[in-house]
């Protein structure tokens, strides 16, 4: 049997005790060379464009300059997923690393543990990593002719606690019997592709998302739920009963399921919570986490860098816990 890629030295090119080693100013560098790396971390303005400018970093802060051109004062992480940053560039590159090294997630107090933050800013930190694998995902399609897509679809969250006499107990897989927050993360996952989630309130809401992000000649491959029958209409669809068998004559979905088997352990290992409004974002997290499985940690956390620096300002915590309006 082969090694797993996790266990081999080829994936493991960056520790934790590396990055906790570099000075601020090297972390503060190793930002401006992959925000800006057609100057080699030469900074650009980002309002006007410009490169002329001056040096006006304060005492004790970071690296910032003023543009020549425009007269505007701007930092490596201005106009950024992490903008009005206040701690050090450092402790964000830290937090990168500790986030991708992780296989399942990471927990925000077991981060605000590592950081030595409070919870809830480990929590909004973690939250715009996420916001930042999930940018990959904008606009994606997947399939195309002669590809074939896994469909399929679980449900989180809504949990019902059970009654504790046995007489009082309902059976909570009836409608009637929830609490209306159960929601389901539908899955299009490209064989040898990518992997592209959604959370929809039943699987039979996602068939216009499905039509939309996968593109016709597309050979489906769904499980036996007749949410997926309208599927046929515009797809060829194969179909796997579940009852009788996982694979059965070249016909899987087990690429949708190893999706579901990771986020699902990282609810029921690390998060415990992630239904609600944030559940799109454990779900791509988990999707980026399969697509890049297989790519070392290092190129990882470069990789995540750059798209957090590359992302606008967070539109679900730009000024969250000050109530402020979004810039």
């Amino acid at each position: 049997m082969s090694q797993h890629f996790l266990l081999s030295p080829a994936a493991r090119t960056l520790t934790l005790a590396q990055v906790m080693r570099m000075t601020v100013e090297e972390a503060e560098t190793m930002f401006a060379r992959i925000r800006w790396p057609g100057t080699d971390g030469e900074p650009v303005c980002p309002h006007c464009g410009g490169t002329v400018h001056y040096n006006v970093r304060r005492p004790k802060g970071p690296p910032r300059w003023r543009c020549k051109a425009c007269n505007k004062e701007f930092t490596v992480t201005s106009g950024t997923l992490f903008a009005w940053h206040k701690l050090p560039v450092q402790v964000y590159l830290a937090a990168i690393a500790i986030f991708c090294n992780e296989v399942k997630g990471k927990a925000a107090l077991a981060l605000s543990r590592d950081l030595g933050t409070s919870y809830k800013t480990a929590f909004v930190l973690a939250h715009k990593i996420r916001e930042a694998m999930a940018t990959e995902f904008k606009g994606m399609r997947v399939g195309g002719e002669g590809e074939t897509v896994e469909v399929d679809g679980a449900y989180f969250g809504g949990y019902i606690r059970p009654a504790n006499l046995k007489e009082n107990r309902r059976d909570r897989r009836l409608a009637k019997n929830q609490n209306g927050k159960r929601r389901v993360v539908v899955v299009a996952r490209e064989r040898g592709g990518s992997t592209l989630p959604a959370v929809f309130k039943a699987e039979g809401a996602s068939l216009a998302w499905i039509g939309a992000h996968v593109a016709k000649g597309t050979k489906l491959v769904a499980d036996e739920a007749p949410s997926w029958n309208p599927l046929h209409g515009r797809y060829e669809v194969s179909r796997i009963d579940h009852g009788e068998a996982y694979s059965l004559d070249g016909i899987y979905s087990n690429g949708a399921e190893s999706f579901f088997s990771r986020i699902r352990r990282g609810e029921v290992g690390h998060h415990h919570h992630i239904a609600g409004p944030y559940l799109a974002r454990y779900a791509q997290e988990s999707a980026w986490r399969e697509d890049h499985r297989r790519t070392d940690n290092g190129a990882q956390v470069r990789h995540t860098v750059d798209l957090a620096l590359s992302a606008p300002p967070s539109v679900d915590f730009c000024g969250y816990w000050q109530r402020h309006k979004t810039m």
